[in-house]
């Protein structure tokens, strides 16, 4: 009976915990008062983010919150390196070739070839594959689980994939489980925003970009979204 009551002790206690982690990581940008509460602090920081802040206005920010990792990663991937519009125009063929988006045994099966009449590059072929491998695997943790997991530990478990690095997980972290403070520090369009904003003649690197980043925390995600629509 003691180790019953033992046992069921753990379970509370280990219920708790994963409640107190999805509290702390699954913050949500969803609210018009965090919004405001960003967008307020970001303008507090100096007069070229109070002056972009003013011209754009609220913060607009759209995610995809139902996906799971598995397809917010394989999204993303149709992404690396290239323009949205190029993007969109793979990920459409590629979710026409098997008429909605495919499961991972699915996407497993494929033919090569298929794949890279999508427009995907053998390099990113095998990429999607071993995306398709991780999630039956276990690897690429579902939502549940993704939910109660911190930034940092699923930037290292699920960049052990083959061709995803940092900014594809970013891309998951912000755009599907809405996670507040991310900076992705080497992805063009901040990098190139913020030389904007600060009419600078080059754009940081990833080291500076994320040292300049710190001070936008704990609302990195909204500032990314700003310097993503810093005016051309």
């Amino acid at each position: 009976m003691h180790l019953i009551n033992l046992g069921l002790m753990w379970n509370n206690i280990w219920s708790q915990i994963k409640l107190i982690r999805a509290e702390r990581y699954n913050l949500t940008m969803t609210t018009a008062d965090f919004y405001t509460e960003a967008s307020d602090f970001l303008m507090g920081v100096d007069s070229d983010w109070n002056h972009l802040i003013q011209i754009v206005g609220p913060c607009a920010f759209s995610s995809k919150s139902e996906r799971e990792p598995y397809e917010a990663l394989v999204r993303a991937v149709a992404y690396q390196q290239l323009s949205t519009k190029a993007g969109d125009a793979i990920l459409g063929k590629f979710i026409r070739l098997f008429g909605e988006f495919p499961t991972p045994h699915e996407l497993i099966a494929a033919e090569f070839d298929d794949l890279r009449g999508s427009g995907f590059s053998g390099r990113k072929i095998e990429t999607l594959k071993g995306i398709a491998k991780g999630a039956i695997d276990g690897l690429v943790p579902s939502r549940e689980t993704a939910d109660v997991m911190s930034d940092e530990a699923l930037i290292e478990r699920l960049a052990t994939l083959k061709g995803i690095g940092q900014w594809t997980v970013e891309m998951m972290l912000i755009f599907t489980l809405e996670r507040m403070d991310i900076l992705p520090a080497d992805d063009f369009g901040i990098t190139d925003g913020y030389r904007r904003l600060k009419k600078m003649d080059a754009a940081p690197k990833r080291k500076q970009m994320a040292e300049i980043g710190a001070a936008w925390s704990p609302y990195r995600t909204v500032a990314s979204w700003y310097l993503w629509h810093v005016p051309k």
